[in-house]
Formats: structure tokens, sequence, C-alpha cells
């Protein structure tokens, strides 16, 4: 009898309106936009969602979450966790993303049934300014965030198989941060 196949969240987390801090959510609508996603991955925009992405982390077999970091090093650098070893840091989180995951996995680690989570993060230049973008640093960095995440998901045996004619970073970001310029017949 075969093993059906782990279910895996694959969530983008951050807020487009602060440069660098919506680094999470651009990767994810990059790989929907550029990848052929099969059933047993879900892919979030969990920029908006805060505490109720906990049900994820009770629902599936694995979650990985991509967004921001205040590690040390340099803007671009990219890192992989599991969720045990952010809880287990204790230094004082600065990003948004840093200080809503590990409350939720905290919350979480309480319960038995929470899948194994996976945190995917790179240090942004900026996230204090308020605009739709990525820095030049970080945008030229998404291609190690991609490759990370997708060597990730590799782990998991899902390895997706790209479209043809796919988007750019650079236009995925203009795409996703300028909804004025999307056109309704195209969604």
């Amino acid at each position: 009898m075969s093993k059906s196949p782990k279910k895996i969240a694959l969530i983008g987390t951050g807020n487009i309106m602060f440069y660098d801090e919506g680094l999470g959510i651009y990767l994810t609508k990059y790989i929907q936009e550029n990848y052929y996603i099969p059933q047993n991955l879900t892919i979030l925009d969990g920029g908006g969602l805060g505490f109720t992405l906990m049900t994820y982390y009770q629902e599936y077999d694995k979650v990985i979450v991509v967004g921001t970091t205040s590690k040390k090093g340099k803007a671009g650098d990219v890192f992989a966790i599991n969720g045990d070893e952010m809880i287990q840091e204790g230094a004082v989180k600065k990003t948004a993303t840093e200080v809503e995951i590990t409350m939720m996995l905290e919350i979480c680690s309480f319960h038995e049934d929470m899948g194994e989570v996976r945190l995917i993060s790179m240090i942004p230049k900026d996230i204090i300014e308020v605009k739709n973008a990525l820095t030049p640093t970080v945008l030229d960095s998404m291609p190690k965030l991609l490759n990370l995440t997708l060597n990730e998901l590799k782990k998991d045996s899902i390895e997706l198989e790209p479209k043809r004619g796919g988007m750019s970073f650079k236009e995925v970001v203009e795409f996703f941060a300028n909804p004025k310029n999307i056109d309704p017949k195209a969604i």
C-alpha cells in the first residue's frame, strides 16, 4: 500500500507596503506564476492572516514559512532553520515576521498534532520605508531565496515543474506591488 504524499503549506509572510518586508509574499507569488503546483502543496499569502496561520501548523505535515530575518549578516543573505531552533534562539526579534511566527510557534508547541515547521528567511535592506517594491540588493538575491525554498520542497519529494513563459522577479514585484496596473481580465 503506497503512502500518501505529505501535505505541505508554503506561506509567504510580510507586508508589501514596507519595501523588503514583503519578500516572502513576492517569492510565493513568483512560484505560483512560474511553476505548476501539485495538489499536496498549498501556497498562501500569509501577509494579512496573522494568528489564523496557526491552523496550518496543526493541519499540515509540514509548513514552510518564508520571510525576513534580523540575523546578523548582510542584506540578501538567506537562512533556513526549523521552528524549534527559532524558539530556542530566544533573541529579541526585530522583524514583524519573526515576532509573529515565534509567538505562533510557542503557542502551537503545546499541541501534539503540530507539523514540522521550517523557516526560510532573508536579511532585508529596508523594512522601514513605505514603498511597494524590493530594494535592488534584495531583488538581486531573490534567486538564492528561491533555490533554498525549492531545495526544501525537494526534501519532501516536491519537485516543481516550470511553466513556459513565466515572469521575472522584477515583473512579479511590479505586478503585485501595484494593483492599479493589473488588468482585471487577467485575474
